[in-house]
């Protein structure tokens, strides 16, 4: 783990300045992560749902999509969840200006509740304290991240750039070298800590994703360890020649999709 990381309370408002742009650079979630709601968490029309983080709505338009209603996404940066609002202009669907932690929602309510790429700008364990007073008996929770990097596989432009991204880390990191997301033991030891859920279960895959140099810096862009940084834009310069220059104008990032649910026990 790096010396210093960045505080939680600066995930609030990391990525509200450019939505837009935001939401186009982010890589979507892939099909299997719906597909495994459905079939053993009960996403289905008319489920009562929660989720924290929306941000730019990636995962919320799935949700939709796939019934959710009514959907209550509680988002701290009003940036964003104007952004949503505006995009997103659906029945089902009321966003919360509000952080997790404050947000007052009716107890023992939702039959689902999902955070997506987010869940590690909270306090863990106080969080799924709260998921679990929300959640109905037999609901269920699921938190996924799109996570850049795979320990398994070279990452050439990873290890040409990390000396130049350096700084403080966001929380998504995690700690002994292992992101957040990808460090099961912790997350499924914080679920059980809680005596609230049974059914836990915590499924990965691997993926690639290709950029050519706009969509690199795009992408960089929406990182917070980058965005940090006095200077940001010398750094997103630098990014997108190095794309250009020395990677041909072809830029491979290893992906490691991983999610987490569990069951609010009967």
């Amino acid at each position: 783990m790096r010396e210093s990381s960045i505080d939680r309370r600066f995930g609030r408002e990391a990525f509200g300045a450019d939505p837009a742009g935001y939401h186009a650079a982010r890589p979507a979630y892939p099909d299997w992560v719906f597909d495994f709601l459905c079939e053993r968490c009960c996403l289905a029309p008319n489920v009562v749902t929660f989720e924290v983080g929306p941000g730019t709505g990636t995962a919320t338009r799935r949700l939709l999509e796939l019934g959710a209603s009514p959907l209550v996404a509680v988002e701290p940066d009003d940036r964003l969840a104007a952004f949503l609002r505006e995009t997103l202009p659906h029945k089902a669907l009321t966003v919360v200006i509000s952080t997790f932690e404050e947000v007052a929602l009716r107890e023992a309510n939702f039959d689902l509740g999902l955070s997506a790429t987010a869940f590690h700008w909270l306090n863990e364990d106080l969080a799924l304290k709260k998921v679990a007073k929300l959640l109905r008996p037999g609901g269920w929770w699921a938190m996924v991240w799109n996570t850049f990097g795979d320990q398994h596989r070279p990452d050439p432009f990873h290890e040409a750039t990390k000396t130049l991204v350096d700084g403080p880390s966001s929380p998504s990191a995690g700690t002994a070298d292992i992101p957040f997301a990808l460090d099961a033991t912790a997350r499924l030891s914080a679920l059980e800590r809680t005596q609230a859920f049974d059914s836990i279960h915590h499924r990965t895959s691997a993926w690639s994703l290709t950029l050519d140099p706009d969509q690199t810096v795009a992408l960089y862009a929406t990182y917070s360890n980058v965005n940090i940084r006095p200077d940001r834009e010398a750094v997103l310069t630098e990014l997108g020649r190095l794309a250009r220059d020395e990677f041909h104008g072809r830029v491979t990032r290893n992906m490691v999709t991983s999610l987490y649910v569990a069951r609010r026990r009967p």
